[in-house]
């Protein structure tokens, strides 16, 4: 069985990538606050105006190169071997360190801004092989988790690399030249990091490099065409980055503006918000099963807009922060002062409640593009994601450029707009892709009906290539029940009459279910389905069929029809029988039903099991085999 995630902190197929990717956020962060503090501190007498021109200028040259350079990072990932490639980037972020060191040491801002672009280019480049590695060094049913641990581990990096900044920098004096030597002690613990990291071979060495950076922008976003699920989750990522920036750039002024707290108040929203993330980041492996549980996201969205909105309604009366000036208690509160005073506690929750969704929604996302995406095309379609995240970001800054200023919106107005947004924005990607929409409500039936106790299916259904499962066929969740539990994408076949039920129907179709029927119900279909399956083998996919042809109505497995040796002769494919185990007497069978009608749960949290047995070589399989080791499987757990 795959390792728990946390297992993988102490494996060298993640421990490396996660303590580089951790290093590199933490120092491109640190320089990015300490150059906003810097400016902030209006050292070189700029003024108001110069201060707002260089302030704004630091939030887009770090973006800047994810725009530019997005169709070269794609190519670049697809066509080399990752590991030394990462290597190579790590190597000459040292470089770009010493750079920093130079501009602290000389008090250039023009040479740290410049840094601040060339860091930004580092994590164009990185961000597309650092996920594209994942898929080849991690199992299916770890990806869930090393994503989780990726996204937990940058926003604590975020976090962290924010607060250095605060505490080193006290002008163009020891603080800023401590924070050079930081981010160059960083930077070179990050290149040691990536000397561990394992080989892995380039997605499609064959690629031609293209030159001209816009038209390699352009063919990376052509990727996503005629992939509507992987497109659609490229833009609920984009989504997270515009969510999460609008959020943490107004969190100091929320801070201040808002709770009239000091700057400390600030770092504690900014931890808050961030544990949020870590948790529900973390909380993803457990909560799917290990499994790529797309369900979660819509959980996510809306616990973003949910929160959001609470958010809002939680902020303190205005009057009372009127009411200090008056009296001229003018100085920001403290942090003792602000958890102390009534309601906080409300606000705090809600951001670490927004930040859990927040992780709710990025994991899966990342594990669904990892594992849908063609092997060739990852890497691009990942600088793809990485070009649409910075797009998202720079709207985002314009959006609240325009809402706070011109449209006079306070700090929780602005907030609560970014909410309902959410949940527009929500709607559109789910009505696009409703597969997101169905696995939520699946994942909800299963966790509130079931307790499964699963066995095998990890260990004998291969991480690739095409496989035919086949299980007893036993009530009406059969497919949803096998399909939370299968890690990899499942069609499943079933018989025209179930595939139509009411309600159901809108699952099984967002699931690319293959309805099927006999020879003599509907000829036609028959041969449509037993073509869909061939074309499904044919594509590696993994195909789940009933060999029973209908739902047993006395909880015993009826005999194996000849239409599984069909699959066969066309298509020898490894065969994985499957049980399902004691779903007879639990609910959604035929069991105590009239007319052999879908009786009503009789109760709730029932013990079932799902049980796997070790593949048959398609040539080796024949329908009373393949009987036979369902029911040695099945036992006498009806």
């Amino acid at each position: 069985m795959p390792p728990r995630q946390f297992a993988l902190l102490a494996q060298r197929r993640l421990a490396p990538l996660l303590l580089t990717q951790v290093l590199g956020t933490f120092g491109d962060h640190l320089l990015r606050q300490a150059l906003l503090l810097l400016v902030g501190l209006e050292v070189l007498g700029f003024g108001d105006a110069g201060r707002d021109l260089w302030a704004s200028l630091a939030a887009a040259l770090f973006i800047l190169p994810a725009l530019l350079f997005s169709g070269w990072a794609g190519h670049w990932a697809d066509r080399h071997e990752k590991s030394r490639s990462i290597r190579r980037i790590k190597d000459a972020g040292v470089g770009i360190a010493l750079l920093a060191v130079l501009g602290f040491w000389l008090e250039s801002l023009p040479l740290l801004f410049g840094v601040l672009f060339l860091l930004g280019l580092q994590s164009t480049l990185f961000g597309p092989i650092k996920y594209a590695l994942l898929p080849q060094v991690l199992r299916h049913g770890e990806l869930t988790g090393g994503n989780g641990l990726v996204e937990a581990g940058m926003a604590l990096a975020v976090t962290a690399g924010t607060l250095a900044a605060v505490l080193l920098i006290g002008g163009f004096g020891e603080g800023g030249r401590d924070a050079a030597l930081l981010l160059f002690g960083l930077a070179v613990a990050a290149a040691i990091a990536a000397r561990w990291l394992p080989e892995a071979s380039a997605n499609a060495p064959q690629l031609a490099f293209e030159r001209n950076p816009l038209r390699a922008t352009r063919a990376v976003l052509g990727t996503l065409r005629g992939q509507s699920t992987v497109r659609n989750a490229v833009l609920g990522i984009g989504w997270f980055f515009f969510f999460g920036a609008l959020f943490l750039v107004q969190l100091p002024a929320y801070a201040s503006e808002v709770l009239g707290g000091d700057a400390g108040v600030a770092a504690l929203l900014l931890v808050l918000f961030s544990l949020g993330i870590v948790l529900g980041a973390l909380l993803c492996e457990p909560l799917s099963g290990r499994t790529i549980e797309i369900g979660l996201v819509p959980l996510g969205a809306i616990g973003m807009t949910v929160f959001g909105i609470d958010l809002y309604l939680a902020q303190p009366d205005p009057a009372l922060q009127a009411g200090r000036v008056a009296l001229g208690l003018a100085d920001p509160l403290a942090v003792p002062e602000v958890l102390a005073s009534p309601g906080f506690w409300r606000i705090g929750l809600d951001l670490v409640l927004i930040g859990v969704s927040a992780g709710f929604f990025i994991v899966p996302l990342y594990a669904l593009v990892q594992q849908r995406s063609p092997r060739t095309l990852l890497g691009r379609v990942l600088a793809a994601s990485h070009f649409v995240n910075a797009l998202f970001i720079a709207v985002a800054a314009a959006l609240a450029v325009l809402l706070l200023g011109p449209a006079g919106l306070t700090i929780p107005q602005f907030l609560l707009v970014v909410a309902a947004l959410n949940a527009v924005v929500a709607f559109c990607i789910f009505a696009l892709v409703p597969e997101f929409l169905m696995r939520f409500l699946v994942w909800l039936l299963i966790l509130a009906m079931y307790r499964i106790e699963v066995r095998g299916v990890r260990e004998h259904i291969p991480e690739e290539g095409p496989v035919l499962v086949v299980c007893n066929h036993v009530g009406y969740m059969d497919a949803l029940l096998l399909g939370g539990t299968i890690a990899r994408p499942a069609k499943f076949v079933m018989h025209e009459n179930y595939y139509r039920l009411p309600l159901l129907n809108w699952v099984f179709r967002a699931a690319g279910a293959i309805p099927i029927a006999s020879g003599k119900e509907n000829p036609a279909l028959m041969e449509e389905a037993f073509a869909r399956i061939d074309q499904m083998l044919a594509e590696g996919e993994v195909v789940v069929f009933f060999p029973e042809g209908r739902l047993t109505t006395d909880g015993e497995i009826g005999p194996f029809r000849p239409g599984v040796e069909r699959i066969l002769a066309v298509r020898p494919v490894p065969v994985v029988p499957m049980a399902l185990r004691n779903l007879w007497n639990s609910m959604f069978s035929r069991r105590g039903s009239r007319r052999g009608r879908m009786r009503l749960p009789r109760r709730f949290r029932a013990e079932i099991g799902i049980v796997a047995g070790p593949p048959v070589p398609g040539p080796e399989a024949t329908a009373a085999l393949l009987e036979a080791k369902v029911r040695e499987l099945r036992g006498d757990a009806a």
